[in-house]
């Protein structure tokens, strides 16, 4: 089944599999796919399916969108066509041959579950489970981190704001960084830390 990764500086936001007809992309809430950012219009682009065809098209949005870096305005999608919008990178996956079963994660020893234990700030004595792909911590407009589940082990990067967040006292920037057990991040002057179980 075809779908689509959402990314942005190579963190995966989201996957949405490709089931209807039409599938909205845009800034408005009413979108199948909500991307919250002033660089992608509020209706910004539809992807359209066909039979096992998929293509996308281009709204008239204010600041455009590209395909494997070329303006387009309607373009039948190949796999592993990288649509941009803004700073965000949308790729489409239609791997055919990739229908047998995926094999569970095997969790014996990668310490599967984790949470962040907030020691600081306003919500000092908080836990968040960290159960989805990637949780965001941080105030939006002023800072934010992702925290993303991956098979060796859970990583963190910056998103947004001039507040970089510390991880052990040390600034992370976009490029991920593995956590440790016992971690400590700091973030808009909120302490917190990375417990793995």
């Amino acid at each position: 089944m075809p779908k689509i990764i959402v990314s942005i500086d190579g963190v995966v936001l989201k996957e949405v599999q490709l089931t209807k007809d039409r599938t909205t992309l845009g800034r408005r809430p009413y979108n199948d796919v909500v991307i919250e950012n002033l660089a992608v219009s509020g209706e910004h682009a539809i992807l359209g399916m066909s039979g096992d065809t998929v293509y996308f098209e281009d709204l008239n949005s204010t600041n455009g969108s590209y395909i494997n870096g070329k303006a387009v305005k309607k373009q039948l999608l190949q796999s592993n066509d990288v649509i941009e919008i803004g700073k965000y990178k949308i790729k489409y996956v239609n791997d055919v041959s990739a229908a047998g079963p995926v094999p569970p994660a095997a969790s014996a020893g990668t310490g599967s579950n984790a949470v962040i234990k907030v020691i600081s700030g306003n919500a000092a004595g908080r836990e968040v489970m960290l159960v989805k792909v990637v949780t965001t911590i941080g105030k939006p407009g002023v800072a934010v981190a992702a925290i993303t589940k991956r098979p060796q082990g859970f990583v963190v990067s910056h998103m947004e704001g001039l507040d970089r967040l510390l991880l052990n006292g040390v600034p992370v920037g976009s490029e991920a960084a593995m956590l440790k057990n016992g971690d400590l991040l700091e973030l808009a002057g909120t302490r917190m830390q990375f417990v793995q179980e």
